[in-house]
């Protein structure tokens, strides 16, 4: 069962359940050392009472046979919202192993995370990992159908790529995600200055590869019928030029019609400014939270 979530009600007739729980247990026989009861060799046991005792649903002390079944598959078939996280490391380092500190808040209150990963440079190149990102989503959504909506979040070079999904022709891929919110932490949305630096030492990335990867000049009006919030977030202490990329991309997808807000998160700097996400009650985390309770 899911954290968070309550368990399936008992119907009427429950106490008296539990009343014939308790008046077995004060005959219950002695547990061997190697666990279960002292019933004797399955091999002297009768058809019947083989069936009963390899059959779950006949023990359970919560409802009756038929109905904890029922309960069980309403339990796993319901909706829960997804968080993907896709790591930082300037495309060239970190992975998704390292990616799970940010969980715990979230899990706690019902939401699934999943770490994304994708071929870092130099094994990788920006057109593979923005590839591997998009069809990851579209994994993920074919393989939950019980998704009740898709949620990403990514830091530095993560942010880029979550950026990239927002802009992605899903008739490619056979699926349409409902993805209802974006948590962009520190990005990078035009690629063209990265190619002037050391930065692009690993990524062997030429000026046409970052035009075509750069999240600002993918912006287009968000999908008919769709309802995703997305949030530009940046450290205080973060340069001045992830300052004004941030500012740049959050003015570009509000101009478009993205229901979108900037977040300057005041005394972090790029990189405990994603770190603090294990907390609860950092604002980041409190944010995500309010944003998906909303959707």
């Amino acid at each position: 069962m899911g954290p968070g979530r309550a368990g399936p009600t008992p119907r009427a007739g429950g106490r008296r359940g539990l009343l014939c729980a308790g008046h077995a247990a004060s005959r219950a026989q002695p547990v061997r050392a190697g666990g279960g009861s002292d019933m004797g060799r399955w091999q002297d046991m009768t058809d019947e009472e083989l069936d009963r005792q390899y059959s779950p649903s006949r023990w359970s002390h919560r409802m009756e046979k038929d109905a904890v079944i029922e309960a069980h598959v309403r339990e796993l078939a319901e909706a829960f919202p997804l968080l993907l996280y896709i790591h930082g490391g300037y495309w060239q380092f970190l992975s998704k192993e390292v990616s799970g500190f940010a969980a715990p808040p979230l899990v706690t209150r019902g939401v699934a995370v999943a770490a994304v990963g994708y071929d870092v440079a130099p094994k990788g190149c920006m057109d593979a990992m923005v590839a591997q990102v998009r069809r990851s989503v579209a994994f993920l959504v074919q393989q939950y159908p019980a998704i009740s909506g898709v949620f990403l979040c990514g830091h530095s070079a993560g942010a880029h790529l979550a950026a990239m999904v927002l802009s992605t022709d899903w008739g490619e891929y056979g699926v349409s995600p409902d993805i209802r919110g974006a948590f962009l932490v520190s990005g990078v949305y035009d690629l063209e200055p990265i190619t002037h630096t050391y930065v692009n030492s690993p990524l062997r990335m030429s000026r046409e590869a970052a035009w075509t990867h750069s999240p600002i000049l993918r912006v287009t009006a968000p999908p008919a019928g769709t309802a995703c919030e997305v949030l530009v977030a940046v450290a205080q202490h973060d340069s001045p030029e992830f300052h004004r990329q941030s500012r740049e991309y959050f003015q570009a997808l509000r101009s478009a019609g993205w229901t979108v807000s900037l977040l300057d998160i005041a005394d972090t700097d790029h990189f405990d400014v994603i770190e603090k996400l294990s907390q609860g009650s950092y604002i980041l985390t409190q944010v995500i939270l309010n944003v998906i309770t909303r959707a």
